[in-house]
């Protein structure tokens, strides 16, 4: 069973973000040895998902922390392993990587297995590398184990500290040891104080993709933020976690976030997978907007349909990516593009890209689509220009049995929101109509837009 089951589930996301560059400690240790657990334990809440079986993590997460007022940028990577499978070939990369760029590395052991043949592969390549290196023997969950600890000095990386990182033993030490290592700062930076902490969804435009397993959400991200960040297999449920990465553009700083596969809640059967899609559920609620990548080749799923759903209910602008578009015929395409039309019709005049994700082709047109939509959804429109157009439709088709609107107003934006006073209850089907002029006067495209009506006397 999973570490973290209980009645209450921590939110898990990376919420605090540090001004300027800093440095990075790497977790690293061949799988199931504890490294998420520890990253836990260091942050001071559950940032990664821990659960006690191999693989779970596999790909890169980074999140900031500090001890006693040092602050550093952890790095949680997947477990090291030597085999001919390609997954664990690509999440060996990926912790090879972390390990390479790190400023300090934490190398983590089981104390109660002792040294395998994969430990010391690990230690081959961490001794490779220049800088400081701390070897921590993990789960010595009693006096009898810490004597196991000492067998570690075989790999020449020195002292082994004992921690149990689920209790959080020994991990203060750990901590002071880190500070120790960290790169000195100036005492221009000193005098500064701290780095700003803030949120990162207020300081980046936050794009997160979302879709059913396997669809390409992986290889578009990689795509979008340049290099291989995430692990991309042709196995469903790859992602386990969200994934993000700040990547300059020409809008600007961009936050990119690659979610977990979502299926049906009747299909999920671990717990690992519950909590990527809480995850990945929450990785929508917190982004300016949703990439809904859906597989062109199986076409519009009933999967797809509701998740479109989930989107447009949390007010969140959707751009749906039909991707391995130059998989189909045209015949096959014409298919696609009436399921769209026919399945996805709720989500309004929503932009649709055709792409292709492994080769890149259509993906250039991306980057001007999310700049035309976060500038929708940011839109503010003059009260004058609102009444005008209220005015006109009401004009053309009135409301059924007296009612009309008297007044009307933007009241807040992202997403636009208009406040309707009028004398009497307005029927649903005239606030569509409503709602339809607006969009229309206003060129608000795909942008989810909320209505909300006072009476007059009220």
């Amino acid at each position: 069973m999973s570490e973290y089951i209980g009645d209450e589930y921590e939110e898990l996301t990376a919420d605090r973000v540090p001004a300027g560059d800093l440095p990075t400690v790497a977790i690293v240790g061949r799988p199931n040895v504890g490294k998420s657990t520890l990253v836990n334990r260091i942050v001071g809440r559950r940032i990664a998902i821990v659960e006690e079986k191999p693989g779970v993590t596999r790909d890169r997460k980074e999140v900031v922390s500090d001890w006693l007022g040092h602050f550093f940028t952890v790095v949680d990577t997947g477990g090291w392993i030597s085999n001919d499978v390609e997954l664990d070939a690509k999440v060996s990369k990926q912790s090879e990587t972390a390990l390479n760029e790190a400023d300090i590395v934490v190398f983590v052991v089981d104390a109660m297995a002792g040294v395998t043949s994969e430990d010391a592969q690990v230690a081959d390549l961490i001794r490779r590398r220049e800088g400081p290196t701390l070897l921590v023997a993990n789960k010595v969950d009693n006096a009898g184990l810490k004597n196991n600890v000492w067998e570690f000095l075989q790999l020449g990386l020195g002292e082994p500290m004992p921690v149990t990182a689920m209790h959080g033993d020994g991990t203060g030490d750990l901590l002071d040891a880190v500070v120790a290592l960290l790169p000195e700062i100036d005492e221009e930076a000193r005098a500064a104080g701290p780095p700003i902490v803030t949120d990162p969804d207020e300081l980046y435009l936050s794009i997160s993709i979302v879709g059913r397993p396997n669809v390409g959400k992986s290889t578009l991200f990689n795509r979008l933020v340049g290099e291989d960040r995430a692990v991309v297999h042709d196995m469903p449920g790859t992602t386990r976690d969200s994934v993000d990465t700040v990547v300059e553009t020409d809008m600007g700083e961009v936050r990119f976030v690659d979610t977990a596969g979502m299926r049906r809640k009747s299909r999920i059967d671990e717990d690992t997978e519950y909590y990527s899609m809480v995850r990945a559920l929450s990785s929508i609620d917190k982004s300016d907007i949703a990439l809904l990548v859906i597989d062109s080749t199986i076409g519009i799923t009933h999967q797809d349909q509701r998740l479109a759903e989930r989107i447009d209910g949390a007010g969140c602008p959707i751009v749906v990516v039909l991707n391995k578009w130059e998989l189909l015929t045209p015949d096959q395409r014409q298919d696609v593009d009436d399921a769209v039309e026919r399945k996805l019709h709720f989500v309004g005049n929503s932009p649709i890209l055709k792409m292709s994700a492994l080769t890149g082709k259509g993906v250039h047109r991306l980057l001007p689509v999310l700049q035309d939509t976060v500038s929708d959804y940011h839109r503010r429109v003059p009260t004058r220009e609102v009444n005008k157009v209220i005015r006109a439709a009401q004009q053309s088709q009135p409301a059924p049995h007296g009612a009309r609107v008297l007044y009307a107003t933007q009241g807040a934006a992202d997403p636009p929101t208009f406040t309707l006073f009028a004398n009497r209850t307005l029927p649903a089907t005239y606030l569509r109509y409503l709602e339809r002029s607006l969009r229309e006067a206003f060129d608000l495209g795909g942008t989810p837009i909320k209505i909300r009506v006072r009476r007059r006397d009220e």
